[in-house]
């Protein structure tokens, strides 16, 4: 990696950085572009070179945690199918709360209406979202630990939209739950219970 790479991209990492604090802060509507670009220590017009309007910063912050999960997944390869998908139901619901409310309640504004956004993985979340834990499921019945009859599609919508309905009631209810909080006791008390008809070890 050459040293011009490495500082575009701490720059667009400071900028990130600023961004994500001040919307903490403030709130999304409370800030403007310059506040960001004061903050990270950078020219104003320097945020124009990695993003188009204010809004695609709340979309890369709300977008840059979901790497995790996918580079946890991969180092379990061998683990149990209900602790993978346990790791993926709880490291979801992690990336969102501490990303923080006004982040989310933006990114909910930005993303309710897929058209409306650049056309990106944004647009594609909900896709993007029932592909990934599809990709799960369908392992689990490649490696036996699910039965080969196990509704796939159906299984992956109530599990996203768990997911989706966490989070937009966190942002609803003004913050007075932890989702992370809530998202073990859905692990603990329905997840497993979701799949076990379909659990070849049972």
């Amino acid at each position: 990696m050459n040293k011009q790479y490495y500082n575009s991209n701490n720059t667009k990492e400071r900028l990130l950085y600023a961004a994500c604090s001040l919307i903490k802060k403030k709130g999304f509507d409370k800030i403007v572009v310059e506040d960001i670009t004061k903050k990270a220590g950078v020219a104003k017009g320097t945020f124009y070179t990695y993003f188009k309007r204010k809004e695609d910063i709340v979309l890369e912050i709300s977008r840059k945690p979901f790497d995790e999960i996918t580079l946890e997944l991969e180092k379990m390869a061998d683990a149990d199918f209900i602790e993978r998908l346990i790791i993926y139901f709880k490291k979801f619901i992690q990336c969102v709360e501490e990303c923080g409310l006004e982040i989310y309640r933006q990114w909910i504004r930005d993303i309710i209406v897929p058209e409306r956004i650049p056309k990106n993985i944004d647009g594609e979340k909900w896709n993007y979202d029932v592909l990934m834990l599809s990709e799960i499921l369908n392992i689990a019945i490649q490696n036996k630990e699910l039965k080969p009859d196990t509704p796939v599609g159906d299984l992956t919508h109530i599990i996203i939209t768990e997911l989706y309905g966490m989070m937009t009631c966190w942002c609803i209810s003004n913050g007075i739950f932890k989702p992370s909080e809530h998202a073990d006791k859905f692990c603990k008390i329905q997840l497993k219970q979701i799949f076990k008809p379909y659990l070849t070890g049972i």
